[in-house]
């Protein structure tokens, strides 16, 4: 048997008429068209009921059967599912002891997306898409860009881009009221550059995360909140001391140094390498606070104040010396001081983590 299946996905012809559903039968099929056209002459499932009266009346060497199926309107997932219920109510109707295929009649691209629910419950011998000639393609476009604007991956990565560009001439014509069409160029242009980039690296996860960490954070009552904080203002300031290092210490050199270079860096590191580790410092004591305060302190934690303390002396004592500020005696001190402050304090906890465990957890 072949049975002519005419999908409403969004159940215009229930919600429209106040019919049941599903409808079996072509004069019963023939009805529910009509009822329909004269409820709203402009809906195009019309078109679809009557294409299906139409095929069926086409079809004379076979035993056939026409049905109406619907959904329901404003959620995809419910609809299809009440598509399935239906095509399993129409099947327990035939009375045949022919193996049932189907054709199935739609209006668009939006109702095709039930196919696979219904081929689950009964072979399809094909698919006929039924659209007014003179809007052709018209509801399938507008089903692609409802799918655009409605998928959030594709809406970041297109609409983003698309909104900034947009606002690009706006922003040209306000600033060149104020005198500053240069200045506003660079910063749009800035932003979308930094957008595209983080897309293309696939950052934006690593930032919508680092996002939700901080808001959490926030309410959670996270000493790292103002220690992090903290801690990038110090590095601020030491990329800014650092920067004052490189300056003064190139107008000291020669135009013609072939180690100007390395000079740079080492001045670089001479004037921040304090603000660095006051940074480092601020910010471990943050994170062992937090650990601690939320029951999950481990002794080990507790070398990481230690550990920033020893890499800046053994940097500051390298620097100086490359500088010529320092000599070899101090070299060797700021060295010998590094090392053994980063043994010391490993050795130092391992035992307190040795000799003071931390307790079990009571519901373990």
């Amino acid at each position: 048997m072949l049975l002519v299946l005419c999908v409403d996905l969004d159940d215009d012809l229930g919600r429209k008429t106040g019919l049941e559903t599903p409808v079996v039968g072509r004069a019963a099929v023939e009805s529910a068209a009509v009822a329909l056209a004269t409820a709203d002459p402009e809906d195009s499932d019309v078109n679809v009921l009557f294409e299906g009266i139409h095929l069926y009346d086409g079809i004379d060497d076979v035993e056939r059967e026409v049905a109406v199926v619907t959904g329901t309107n404003g959620n995809d997932v419910a609809a299809n599912r009440k598509v399935g219920e239906e095509v399993d109510t129409v099947l327990a109707r035939l009375t045949t002891g022919e193996d049932v295929h189907a054709l199935v009649v739609t209006d668009g691209a939006q109702d095709e997306s039930v196919i696979p629910v219904i081929r689950s419950r009964v072979p399809i011998d094909g698919v006929r898409r039924v659209v007014v000639r003179q809007a052709q393609d018209l509801e399938s476009m507008y089903y692609t860009i409802k799918q655009v604007l409605n998928d959030p991956e594709t809406r970041g990565t297109i609409l983003v881009p698309m909104g900034v560009l947009l606002l690009v001439y706006p922003l040209l014509e306000l600033a060149d009221r104020l005198n500053l069409p240069g200045a506003t160029f660079g910063v749009v242009s800035g932003l979308l550059g930094l957008y595209l980039l983080l897309r293309g690296l696939g950052a934006e996860r690593a930032v919508d995360r680092a996002v939700a960490r901080a808001r959490t954070g926030f309410y959670t009552g996270r000493v790292t909140i103002i220690t992090y904080v903290v801690a990038a203002a110090l590095i601020v300031i030491g990329g800014a001391d650092g920067a004052e290092e490189v300056l003064r210490v190139g107008r000291t050199l020669p135009a013609t140094d072939t180690a100007g270079l390395l000079h740079a860096l080492a001045a670089l590191v001479y004037g921040s390498v304090q603000w660095f580790a006051a940074a480092g410092v601020v910010a471990s004591l943050g994170r062992i606070t937090d650990e601690y305060l939320h029951d999950s302190f481990e002794w080990r934690y507790c070398n990481a104040p230690f550990y920033v303390l020893s890499i800046a002396a053994v940097l500051q004592g390298v620097s100086a010396y490359f500088l010529g500020l320092q000599g070899s005696s101090y070299l060797a001190a700021a060295l010998t001081v590094g090392t053994l402050l980063g043994v010391v304090s490993t050795l130092v906890f391992a035992i307190a983590e040795a000799r003071f465990p931390r307790e079990a957890d009571p519901a373990a």
